[in-house]
């Protein structure tokens, strides 16, 4: 999953992107508002959670809650702030914040309360993914496949890993291009060297062989990008 974050103190921001890359977010910093614009400006789609910093420089997390629900836009967002008058948090629920966490907070409780807000929006993904023989839990970070004698083994994914085989179980049989893969598992601003999208999918395929995972295939389609097949194991 890909978090927009925008939060101008460099400390607590450093400390929550730390946290969040620990628990495979894919994670755009932004230290003010009107970068935070931009971003989702450019990258409408991709973010599937937000969280906002209520005083910013630029455009203040209020607007930005007001931006994007003038535009319907679905994002789940977490409002954070020293604010804990309860007329600020009527504020910041009615600009269109989903919930709200006073500062200072303990990241544990952040990590809930991102957690509630995945199940709450029936447009993020469910607690499990599901597809074939494998198991994408999403509370414990990890990828199992069910041998045939219907026994789980957990495959040993990288974060990087780990997030690129949820993409592509989010869209099987479908076309992924280099560049959607790059504009979602890569943060913005990133310069990835220019084969790092082949040696990733070199080093997802040897892992998933290697499990003896063959109920999922990830071809190259030549000229375009890559796509997951989903074999018929009864055949």
């Amino acid at each position: 999953m890909k978090v927009l974050l925008v939060e101008d103190e460099p400390d607590l921001g450093a400390a929550i992107k730390r946290t969040l890359n620990q628990e495979k977010y894919v994670v755009d910093w932004a230290i003010d508002g009107t970068q935070a614009w931009e971003y989702l400006e450019s990258q409408w789609t991709q973010y599937t959670l937000a969280i906002f910093d209520w005083l910013l420089p630029g455009l203040s997390g209020l607007e930005l809650c007001q931006r994007l629900r003038a535009k319907n836009s679905p994002l789940p967002i977490l409002m954070l702030t020293a604010k804990d008058r309860m007329e600020d948090k009527v504020a910041g629920l009615d600009a269109g914040a989903d919930d709200y966490l006073v500062k200072p907070f303990g990241m544990a409780e952040l990590l809930a309360r991102l957690r509630a807000l995945q199940r709450r929006s029936p447009q993020l993904q469910p607690q499990q993914l599901r597809l074939g023989n494998l198991t994408l839990d999403y509370s414990t970070g990890s990828i199992c496949m069910e041998n045939p004698n219907s026994q789980r083994q957990v495959i040993p994914l990288t974060a990087k890993e780990f997030q690129l085989l949820e993409y592509f179980m989010e869209y099987p049989n479908q076309i992924i291009t280099r560049e959607q893969l790059l504009n979602r598992l890569w943060e913005m601003g990133a310069e990835p060297v220019s084969n790092v999208v082949a040696a990733q999918m070199r080093l997802l395929r040897r892992k998933l062989v290697s499990s003896g995972c063959t109920g999922l295939m990830i071809e190259t389609v030549y000229g375009m990008g890559y796509r997951l097949n989903l074999r018929n194991e009864s055949k």
